[in-house]
């Protein structure tokens, strides 16, 4: 059973769409709907959200930075885009970023409850099964393998080191590396390790491996260009490739993609194959001599799984290399992280007012990733980052409802949200009272 979300900003075609949704027979838990963008992200932050439907023209926020901000926070969240609009870069921007089906307005009812139902039944189709693969007969069962010729050149591409990129120049393009920029994620599981609870035969081991290699090329079977593979020690390779053009378009979101492909990595192999995995993410760098170079990053930056046990996903430029190479304590970690926590938390009560406040905008300020604000936010304040800010507006509002005469529009615009309908909801969600209740 699954939830889905209806986001346009007209209310007429929210209802019709929830009401079609309803009706359809489809195996759905919960139908919301919501009027703008941030009105959605509340609902995808605190809530459980398997599917939105968005409008793609809406007010101050957009189908398609709603579907990016989405992803920042929960990536396995799947998207339909509805538009009045056969516009080909939304399409194409939409696509790029996972979009599972791009449709025009005026809806054919058939037609959209088509499009869910595959989205739906895609969602429903599991990954590889190790329950399966370990009740079958192991000793019959043939996996299919890349071509090791290739997997052990791209290897050698992983770790040779950047004065020699003559000796590989000839067969790139035969191997897939065409760049010219380039990032690597290497994911590594953990079927031996503390965080193992199964002993695992090597027969067993080899079929877990197969089965993340699977989720892994499934994943990122949208994303262009890129190479999935083994490592020697049959953990996971990733190398992303972009080219001059898409860097342009969309540099400063690269990172935040990378992220979100390992947050969504790390959920499926746990989901699926109930195993833990670290996953390490590179910088990006231009040129295919660089590659040895992202490929160590990628490395390091799973060595601090070491000191942050609770954490999976890490990205390399998230971390101070100089004071790590120098054997970081606990201690100097720890003056760190609450130096980013008070900083963010400075940011937040400065800017809480802000419309359209976003957790990207709160992560580039402190030069981190979302993910590991949201995670270090979280370990050393109790409360999550969005926790943090409605908490402040709730009770500036509180504060104004009680000691002025502002009406509830004014007061809305004060603290941060676009609509008086929205922060009405927020407000009896977070007190038990409306605010005319409570002003009674």
């Amino acid at each position: 059973m699954y939830n889905i979300l209806v986001v346009d900003d007209e209310p007429l075609i929210c209802k019709g769409l929830a009401g079609l949704l309803t009706s359809s027979g489809l195996a759905i838990e919960g139908i919301a709907t919501a009027y703008s963008g941030q009105e959605a992200l509340d609902y995808i932050r605190m809530g459980d959200i398997d599917l939105l439907v968005t409008d793609i023209q809406m007010g101050e926020m957009n189908g398609i930075e709603l579907m990016q901000q989405a992803k920042i926070i929960k990536p396995w969240v799947q998207t339909i885009i509805i538009s009045a609009h056969e516009t080909f870069q939304y399409a194409q921007r939409a696509l790029q970023l996972g979009a599972k089906d791009y449709l025009i307005k005026p809806l054919d009812s058939e037609q959209f409850l088509d499009s869910v139902r595959s989205v739906l039944l895609k969602m429903d189709r599991s990954a590889p099964q190790v329950e399966q693969f370990l009740m079958a007969d192991n000793e019959h069962f043939r996996m299919e393998e890349p071509p090791s010729e290739r997997i052990e050149q791209l290897n050698q591409r992983l770790s040779m080191e950047s004065n020699q990129p003559d000796q590989a120049e000839s067969d790139e393009s035969e191997l897939g590396i065409i760049g010219p920029y380039f990032a690597v994620i290497k994911m590594k599981l953990d079927l031996m390790g503390e965080r193992s609870s199964i002993p695992f035969s090597k027969q067993d081991i080899s079929l877990i491996q197969y089965a993340a290699l699977n989720i892994a090329k499934e994943l990122l079977e949208q994303e262009a260009q890129t190479l999935v593979f083994y490592s020697p020690k049959r953990d996971i390779n990733i190398i992303l490739q972009w080219s001059e053009q898409e860097m342009e378009e969309n540099a400063s979101g690269k990172i935040h993609h990378l992220e979100m492909i390992g947050r969504s990595l790390h959920h499926h192999v746990e989901l699926h194959l109930k195993q833990s995995c670290t996953v390490g993410i590179s910088q990006i760098l231009r040129g295919p001599e660089f590659l040895s170079v992202l490929s160590r990053q990628a490395d390091k930056a799973m060595l601090w799984s070491e000191q942050l046990h609770d954490f999976h996903v890490f990205y390399y430029g998230d971390f101070n290399w100089h004071n790590y190479a120098q054997e970081t304590s606990q201690e100097v970690l720890s003056s760190q992280s609450n130096r980013i926590v008070e900083n963010t938390r400075q940011y937040i009560e400065d800017h809480y007012r802000q419309k359209g406040l976003t957790i990207h905008e709160v992560a580039k300020n402190n030069h981190v990733s979302p993910n590991y604000l949201s995670y270090l936010f979280k370990k050393y304040t109790g409360s999550s980052l969005w926790e943090y800010v409605v908490t402040l507006r709730m009770e500036e509002s509180r504060s104004l409802i009680l000691s002025t005469d502002l009406r509830r529009y004014e007061i809305a615009e004060r603290v941060g949200y676009e609509s008086p309908e929205h922060f009405s909801k927020i407000f009896k969600k977070y007190y038990g009272v409306s605010p005319s209740e409570l002003k009674k």
